[in-house]
């Protein structure tokens, strides 16, 4: 990739001293992985920082049972702070990282971010996302610990618009439930008017009603 295509997604690579722009473009090292592609997964080394170019990866954390619960997700422009905490405690992996769509990473190698955390550009670009993904993360920990799940489903359906084009499965994926359960509560929705379930989406028929239902405490 060209260090201009690099610093229109990442500019904080524009406002390195000296030759280190050039060097970070040239050190990248690239790749492209299809959909529902595993990019990093538990207990695996951290060969580097990734940067997303295009795509999407989706983080989520495994429980003993297979159970999912997702983090957070990593878009172009974006990148990970769990790699980050790996190469910074140099240790492994502690959750899975997952491709959405074909998606385009740049992995900074090792040793080019050790020497960038010297660079206070890059260094406050760091802590930055610690900060931004700490604040998610503490979001998402309230979510769970503190709200019921047909809560927590009616806040997410109201977020995804009018007509949501998702499997009951995929919805208990991104809240970190089993299919069971929110077809169980998706069935109650629909019986009280809120949605509509068809094949593969859920209609939304009455938002603030949903709306109601996800601010109840």
């Amino acid at each position: 990739m060209t260090l201009a295509e690099l610093v229109a997604l990442y500019p904080v690579f524009g406002k390195l001293p000296g030759d280190l722009p050039r060097r970070v473009a040239d050190g990248m090292q690239m790749m492209t992985v299809p959909a529902a592609t595993t990019v990093f997964d538990e207990h695996q080394a951290c060969r580097g920082f990734p940067f997303v170019l295009q795509g999407a990866i989706r983080v989520v954390k495994q429980s003993a049972s297979g159970r999912e619960l997702p983090l957070y997700r990593v878009v172009a422009g974006e990148s990970c702070i769990i790699s980050s905490s790996c190469l910074l405690g140099h240790a492994d992996y502690n959750a899975r990282g997952v491709s959405e769509g074909q998606t385009t990473l740049a992995l900074l190698p090792r040793p080019l971010f050790d020497e960038l955390l010297a660079v206070a550009e890059f260094r406050e670009f760091v802590f930055l996302l610690f900060s931004e993904r700490m604040a998610e993360l503490m979001q998402l920990v309230e979510e769970v610990a503190f709200r019921k799940l047909d809560q927590r489903l009616a806040a997410l359906l109201l977020g995804k618009g009018r007509l949501v084009p998702a499997t009951h499965q995929q919805l208990a994926d991104e809240l970190g439930s089993v299919r069971e359960m929110v077809s169980r509560l998706l069935k109650g929705f629909a019986e009280q008017g809120l949605v509509k379930l068809g094949r593969e989406q859920v209609e939304i028929l009455d938002a603030p009603g949903l709306r109601k239902l996800a601010s109840v405490t």
